[in-house]
């Protein structure tokens, strides 16, 4: 893909008024957007920044998961990290904020499944990391969001892949980019000063697994029943209600395949 066709210069202006500092890279190729902004901020480099990948060849997703992204450079998928030094009060909650800004800024039947996935019609279509490093008082976060634009096949995938242009045939890969950064970026911001308490309604109303019967790899089963004001998952085992809020675990319907806590 041809590095002039994104939409860089259009994103500065969109987002540098609210972001001062705030700069836009593309690279042709990368091991990982997200790992490559980690060791900047391990260097001490802690400007805001989005880095974009045309092809990455070592993408990573939660709990040390492989993120299965574009191999060839031609727009299949859309791999962007977004770094910024912050200081929430409270960090509970902002891959939640982070992938209900996503979701809103693309299409109205894209649903959110706790924590960090974006899903249509019972596949996934996003993922979304979020990774921290120390920035002097602050932390530097690193955001980082993967994104199916092309139908791709799900062989070795523990979960179908969707994509974009199944539900909106004629977007590609830069035009998503331009959509989702500068809501993104503000909805990073206000998450900073107000927290997710204020986004739960929106939340609730992409729920995947609101009401739905899940199992969890530390052995909870029951029925979700949607997430706090903090985002903390919420689930009634019959015996009581359990919240999920740990890192470590990941949550599936129980119509879904099988977990592999591995």
């Amino acid at each position: 893909m041809n590095v002039t066709r994104w939409p860089a210069e259009a994103i500065w202006e969109a987002v540098f008024a609210v972001l001062p500092g705030f700069s836009v890279e593309v690279l042709p190729e990368i091991d990982s957007t997200n790992s490559e902004l980690m060791r900047r901020a391990r260097a001490g480099q802690c400007e805001p920044v989005l880095l974009v990948a045309e092809r990455q060849t070592a993408g990573r997703g939660r709990l040390g998961r492989d993120w299965q992204s574009d191999t060839q450079g031609d727009g299949g998928t859309l791999t962007f990290s977004l770094g910024l030094p912050l200081q929430p009060a409270d960090w509970s909650g902002l891959s939640l904020a982070v992938g209900l800004s996503v979701v809103q800024s693309l299409h109205p039947e894209l649903q959110l499944k706790w924590p960090n996935d974006i899903w249509w019609q019972g596949r996934k279509l996003a993922g979304i990391l979020i990774e921290t490093a120390s920035a002097g008082t602050q932390r530097y976060a690193v955001i980082g969001v993967g994104i199916n634009i092309t139908p791709r096949k799900g062989g070795g995938l523990r979960t179908p892949p969707a994509a974009l242009q199944e539900l909106l045939p004629e977007v590609d890969a830069p035009e998503v980019l331009h959509r989702v950064i500068a809501p993104l970026v503000q909805a990073v911001l206000t998450f900073t000063t107000e927290g997710f308490a204020p986004l739960r309604s929106a939340y609730q109303a992409r729920d995947l697994l609101a009401g739905q019967a899940v199992v969890c790899t530390d052995g909870t089963q029951g029925t979700a029943l949607g997430v706090d004001a903090s985002g903390v998952l919420l689930v009634d085992t019959g015996a009581g209600t359990v919240r999920i809020n740990s890192a470590e675990v990941s949550v599936r319907p129980v119509s879904a395949p099988p977990l592999n806590p591995s």
